[in-house]
C-alpha cells in the first residue's frame, strides 16, 4: 500500500471501515503524518455530529407501558387457537385454578423480598436511562448548536480528539476516536483550563476507545480543556502531568 493509497483513507478510518491491516497501517501512517491526524480527527467530529444530530429519544412512558402490557397480554400455546383458551372452563378447572392461585400466593409472599429487590434495580435502572438521555441531549444540542467552533488535534497513541465549544449554550463537548486504555485502577479525567487553573469537567468511559463527552459544567471563563490520569473515580485537582492540553476554538 503506497503513501497515496494512505492518504486516501481519512475518511474510512473515521467510520472504522478499514480492514485490521488497513487500519494497522494507517494508524502507523497516522502518527507521522499531521494532515491526515487533522482530517481524521475533524471527520470524526463530523461523523459524531451527524449521528447526535439524527437520534432520538424514546417517549418517557414507553418502558413502562410495555412492561404493563406484558401482564395483560396472554401469550397463546403454540399449535392451539385463540378460541381453545377461551373456552369456558369446567368444576375441575375451576379448583384447579383455586390451588393455582394459592400457589402464586404463596409464591408471592415467599419471593417479596425478591420482588422489592427487583424493583429498586429498575427505579436504578430508569434513573440511569434519564441521566444517558440528558447527557445525550447536551451533547447534540452542543454540536448542533449554530455558533459552535471546532478544534481538532493528534494525541500521543495515534488518538484523535476534537473539542467542540458553543459560547451560546456554554458549554463544550470532547469527541475522541482510538484513545488508549488507561492504566489499571486508573481513568482519563478533563479537566477545564482557565489561565492554568484546572476545574474538574468529568471523566472519561476507560472501556471506550472512541467517545463523546459532555464536559461536566459551564464553560465559563475557560480558555481551554486538559486529560489527565486520575485514581478510579477522579479527583478534586490533578495529580499527574497533563495527557493533552487543548485550546478552545475563538
Amino acid at each position: 500500500m503506497t503513501t497515496t493509497d494512505l492518504h486516501r483513507l481519512t475518511g474510512a478510518y473515521a467510520l472504522h471501515a478499514l480492514s485490521d491491516t488497513e487500519n494497522t497501517a494507517f494508524e502507523r501512517h497516522l502518527a507521522g503524518c499531521e494532515a491526515c491526524a487533522q482530517e481524521t480527527a475533524e471527520l470524526s467530529a463530523t461523523a459524531a455530529r451527524m449521528g447526535l444530530a439524527v437520534a432520538t429519544t424514546p417517549p418517557a412512558g414507553l418502558r413502562e407501558q410495555v412492561l404493563r402490557r406484558i401482564t395483560t397480554v396472554r401469550q397463546e400455546t403454540p399449535g392451539r387457537p385463540a378460541q381453545a383458551l377461551a373456552a369456558r372452563p369446567g368444576p375441575r378447572t375451576r379448583r384447579l385454578s383455586r390451588w393455582a392461585l394459592a400457589a402464586c400466593l404463596a409464591a408471592a409472599t415467599a419471593l417479596g423480598g425478591t420482588a422489592l429487590w427487583q424493583h429498586q434495580e429498575a427505579e436504578d435502572a430508569r434513573a440511569q436511562a434519564r441521566r444517558a438521555a440528558r447527557t445525550t441531549d447536551g451533547i447534540a444540542a452542543v454540536l448542533a448548536a449554530p455558533d459552535a467552533r471546532t478544534r481538532a488535534t493528534a494525541l500521543a497513541g495515534g488518538a484523535t480528539a476534537t473539542v467542540v465549544v458553543s459560547r451560546g449554550q456554554d458549554r463544550a463537548v470532547f469527541v475522541v476516536s482510538g484513545m488508549t486504555s488507561p492504566p489499571g485502577g486508573k481513568v482519563y479525567q478533563l479537566w477545564f483550563d482557565e489561565d492554568g487553573t484546572m476545574r474538574p469537567a468529568g471523566l472519561m468511559d476507560p472501556a471506550r476507545s472512541d467517545q463523546a463527552v459532555l464536559l461536566r459544567g459551564s464553560v465559563d471563563g475557560a480558555s481551554g480543556m486538559g486529560i489527565t490520569v486520575e485514581p478510579d473515580g477522579g479527583s478534586k485537582e490533578p495529580t499527574s502531568a497533563p495527557v493533552a492540553v487543548m485550546t478552545f476554538p475563538s
